[in-house]
């Protein structure tokens, strides 16, 4: 009997890259608990969820959606991002059950909702290089989200949060405090094409590679590969 698998939007995703490798992702997943050598810092999630704080706020004080903003629209209000318990929906055909927990929720004026992704991160060529897995992230929240309440989903957005650290920031007045010194942000908004025939593809190959018993083939000049290689050598 095939078992459901279980999987994020965001690990989907990755199926969307152009350099996915198909021996890494299937290694990942037989990790019984997490790869070794990796850590990530919180700082990252707590700008995050700070930069959410902030947005709200500007809506909560009767100020409507802040004026970087604009290009997103008219915007009525928000919604708490539902918890990823409570966020998910079961693909029949494959027996997966997709997840997710998107950043943010907005409400248009017609009651339709936006889903934006947060990313404390400089737009650099390196984040455009990285679109395709944001991409598909967010039309994942979307299929999902057309499912379990927030029908419609009429846009998708990446926001970006750069850190201003200039000279002339770090000169600037209000940053030093008595308690240490503030430091600010500049938002850039991406927005995303609402696509989500794009998910049906992922979750048929995710499906084929994930039943497999044997790694399949990997990505040709995978680096990933041959530092897996390199790291088995030298176990011995």
């Amino acid at each position: 009997m095939v078992q459901q698998l279980r999987i994020s939007a965001k690990v989907l995703a990755e199926l969307a890259m152009p350099d996915f490798c198909p021996r890494c992702f299937w290694v990942k997943r037989r990790v019984p608990d997490r790869l070794p050598y990796q850590s990530f810092p919180g700082i990252f999630s707590s700008i995050d969820s700070f930069s959410k704080k902030v947005v709200h706020g500007w809506f909560d004080k009767g100020g409507g959606a802040p004026v970087w903003f604009q290009s997103l629209g008219e915007l009525a209000g928000y919604k708490p991002p539902p918890h990823h318990s409570k966020f998910n929906i079961v693909d029949h055909d494959n027996d997966i059950m997709l997840t997710g927990n998107p950043d943010g929720v907005f409400v248009r004026p017609d009651g339709s909702h936006l889903i934006v992704d947060y990313k404390t991160s400089r737009y650099t060529p390196y984040q455009e290089r990285l679109f395709p897995l944001y991409e598909a992230q967010l039309n994942a929240y979307a299929l999902i989200g057309e499912q379990c309440g927030l029908e419609p989903v009429t846009g998708l957005a990446l926001i970006y949060t750069e850190p201003a650290t200039s000279d002339d920031d770090a000169a600037g007045e209000g940053v030093h405090r008595d308690d240490g010194f503030a430091m600010g942000f500049v938002a850039n908004v991406v927005l995303v094409e609402l696509k989500t025939s794009i998910i049906g593809p992922l979750l048929i190959r995710v499906r084929d590679i994930l039943d497999s018993d044997i790694s399949p083939f990997g990505r040709r000049n995978c680096r990933n590969c041959r530092l897996l290689k390199d790291l088995l050598d030298v176990a011995g």
